[in-house]
């Protein structure tokens, strides 16, 4: 949909789409993706709850973390991963702004993680689809290849 790639200095890439662009993790933007990710929870029902881990988003990831940036510089989806089992790495934190779905998004996000993942050796991505609630992920993750290998978990190669 309308997505390019351009390299940047430090071997930085960034995905630009109609919608986003996605840059790696800065700090200044932590408050303004936590409040994005807690609207994406109440949207989908649920009684949004902080994650910790979203506290202290390089503690936790490192340089495994990416945020789906608006013309306006505003964080409109993110996306992390962490080493999962041998040769695998998981999925983290798969959310787009409630009402900017379904333009490519997602799929930007999707796309940049496991970039990184396959060029950091691994060979495997995993998603973890949470409660009934996240119904959309159940949908999101097959149309990019992933396949159910256990109740609640999808993967695929890389």
């Amino acid at each position: 949909m309308g997505e390019t790639d351009s390299g940047l200095a430090g071997g930085e890439r960034r995905t630009e789409s109609r919608a986003a662009r996605i840059v790696p993790y800065e700090e200044k933007y932590r408050d303004d993706m936590i409040f994005m990710v807690l609207e994406a929870k109440n949207a989908l029902g649920r009684v949004p709850t902080l994650n910790e881990d979203l506290l202290d988003v390089r503690g936790h990831y490192g340089g495994h973390f990416w945020l789906a940036l608006s013309d306006d510089d505003r964080v409109i989806g993110c996306v992390g991963y962490e080493p999962y089992a041998p040769g695998a790495a998981k999925l983290h934190r798969l959310y787009v702004k409630y009402d900017l779905k379904r333009r490519g998004i997602g799929a930007a996000l999707l796309k940049t993680a496991q970039a990184h993942m396959k060029a950091e050796g691994y060979k495997y991505a995993v998603a973890h689809l949470g409660g009934k609630e996240y119904f959309e992920s159940r949908q999101f993750y097959p149309k990019h290849g992933y396949t159910e290998f256990e109740p609640g978990y999808m993967g695929r190669a890389l």
